[in-house]
């Protein structure tokens, strides 16, 4: 297998591109988060019966309402309850840490799950300056994003284990390091996780492109910017050894419900959490009841329309045609699905009904 097909799924049932999973691992009020992570193994396990291509845990920080502070802790706890369904970062934010660290925590993954462990790289803090700073050990906290594409090489050479000779890194192996793999007749070859570059803006699009790396675009919350994102990506790429044409996925926020009344007061409770989180008062995702009974300024109702107008949202049908003019709009070649709501319970039930829609493989 090359780098190529580990990157480019296969679109199941009568989905137009592979549909995958993006988990933030979301905490609801009244719940724990040893709740938020027994759900993402019940839903690693689903995706993985009904047929979606990957499944992605994003890194987030200081925020209780999200327990996805440790992408690769909580991936090895996935590995161990999945067998095939692809595993990755959705992303790790690479300033926060040193690269000899991702390099030797996704090798470890790789060992763990040879050949299904996708490393996705963002540039942003994931979180406020304060906490990244903190993270950091800086209060300079420009310095990691714009230090990123020299952090990505360092990254890259730890992850290949291919200093040149004179670097004075050169004697420093990330261990566990590249996992030989058996290539077509019979040739050993090393064999480490994709690099994905993830991004809201231009510039980690631009460098994709340029590098000939798959890209990642948060389009469920900057949905603006998406097609100007793809087409500069598209712009810029450059074939490589990993990629011959660009491949892009897209995040998209989805929620499908067997009532649709029942998906509007979900998207209601996510939307009410994302206003706390954007005021500075980021907490438990709330109830649809609280969401309901909640008194909202004629600001926070103006973002509220704003942002659950980039929220597919609905019954099984209308979400899948959503989701389809989306895949149009932009010529995504995936589509990532984060399903925010309070309970565990109608995440699990959404994804089950769009894979319904879509004719996925029966679990």
């Amino acid at each position: 297998m090359t780098a190529d097909d580990e990157i480019r799924g296969t679109a199941q049932g009568t989905a137009p591109v592979p549909l995958s999973v993006l988990d933030l691992v979301t905490v609801g009020a009244g719940r724990t988060a040893s709740d938020a992570l027994s759900t993402s193994v019940a839903l690693s396990r689903l995706a993985e019966s009904r047929g979606f291509n990957r499944y992605w845990v994003a890194e987030h920080h200081s925020m209780p309402g999200v327990a996805s502070s440790s992408p690769a802790v909580i991936l090895a706890h996935l590995a161990a309850h999945t067998e095939r369904i692809r595993l990755g970062s959705g992303g790790v934010m690479l300033p926060n840490h040193a690269p000899l660290v991702i390099a030797e925590q996704f090798g470890t993954l790789e060992a763990m799950a040879p050949g299904r462990v996708d490393l996705g790289l963002g540039r942003a803090p994931g979180t406020d300056g304060a906490t990244a700073a903190a993270l950091r050990r800086t209060d300079t906290l420009n310095e990691g994003a714009d230090d990123f594409p020299q952090q990505l090489a360092e990254l890259t050479r730890f992850l290949d284990d291919d200093f040149p000779d004179g670097h004075p890194y050169r004697r420093i192996h990330a261990v566990p390091g590249p996992v030989q793999s058996t290539a077509p007749g019979g040739v050993q070859s090393p064999h480490r996780p994709p690099i994905w570059l993830l991004g809201s803006s231009g510039f980690s699009a631009r460098l994709a492109g340029v590098l000939g790396l798959p890209f990642a675009f948060a389009h469920h919350f900057s949905a603006q910017n998406t097609v100007p994102a793809l087409d500069l990506y598209r712009e810029s790429f450059r074939p490589s050894e990993v990629l011959d044409a660009p491949y892009a996925l897209i995040g998209v926020s989805a929620l499908a419900t067997d009532e649709e009344r029942e998906a509007r007061r979900q998207v209601l409770a996510a939307a009410l959490n994302m206003v706390r989180l954007r005021t500075g008062r980021p907490g438990l995702v709330p109830t649809p009841e609280e969401a309901e009974a909640y008194e909202f300024s004629p600001m926070e109702r103006d973002f509220i329309t704003s942002w659950n107008a980039n929220v597919i949202h609905g019954t099984p049908d209308e979400v899948r045609s959503g989701l389809d003019d989306l895949q149009k709009r932009t010529g995504a070649d995936e589509l990532m699905i984060t399903a925010n709501a309070h309970s565990g319970e109608i995440r699990l039930r959404s994804y089950e009904l769009i894979a319904n829609a879509y004719g996925l493989p029966a679990a």
